[in-house]
């Protein structure tokens, strides 16, 4: 077992989409362990966007990420990394396979609907940040990472 995160970004959020994309994890074998509806601040983006800054789309993706709800989904399951990353699709919707969530609910490639960590390293990375109440503190006999939360976080 392994854990990922997925972001539902803002343009799937205004279609009501979460549902069906939540939906369409489980049906693949994750199961969702922790699951969060926020604003990205300015701090979270720069954090979570960090390796992008001084590319030409830098800007105009914290933009957008900025523009509305976002869920945040702590998804756990067997290869869990790869897995999410077949059923989101190519980051451009209309070189996506039809099925895929960005196939449904992607706009260009950056209003894609969603984010998937690309390795289980950077899965705990945007996972800390994501989610920074909880550390991981240890895996069971099967892998599955537990989390320890240590601190509330303010105004929820």
């Amino acid at each position: 077992m392994e854990n990922t995160l997925l972001l539902i970004k803002p343009n799937a959020t205004e279609q009501n989409a979460v549902g069906r994309i939540l939906a369409m994890a489980e049906e693949n074998n994750m199961v969702i362990q922790k699951l969060r509806m926020f604003n990205f601040t300015d701090e979270i983006a720069q954090n979570f966007y960090a390796e992008h800054v001084g590319r030409e789309f830098y800007e105009p993706l914290m933009k957008f990420m900025k523009s509305g709800k976002t869920v945040g989904v702590v998804l756990s399951g067997d290869n869990a990394v790869k897995n999410l990353r077949a059923l989101l699709g190519n980051t451009n919707p209309e070189e996506a396979n039809p099925g895929t969530v960005r196939a449904l609910f992607g706009e260009n490639t950056r209003r894609n609907a969603c984010h998937g960590s690309d390795s289980a390293e950077s899965a705990k990375r945007e996972i800390s940040l994501i989610f920074p109440e909880y550390v991981f503190i240890n895996k069971n006999k099967d892998g599955l990472t537990w989390f320890k939360r240590f601190t509330k976080l303010s105004g929820e």
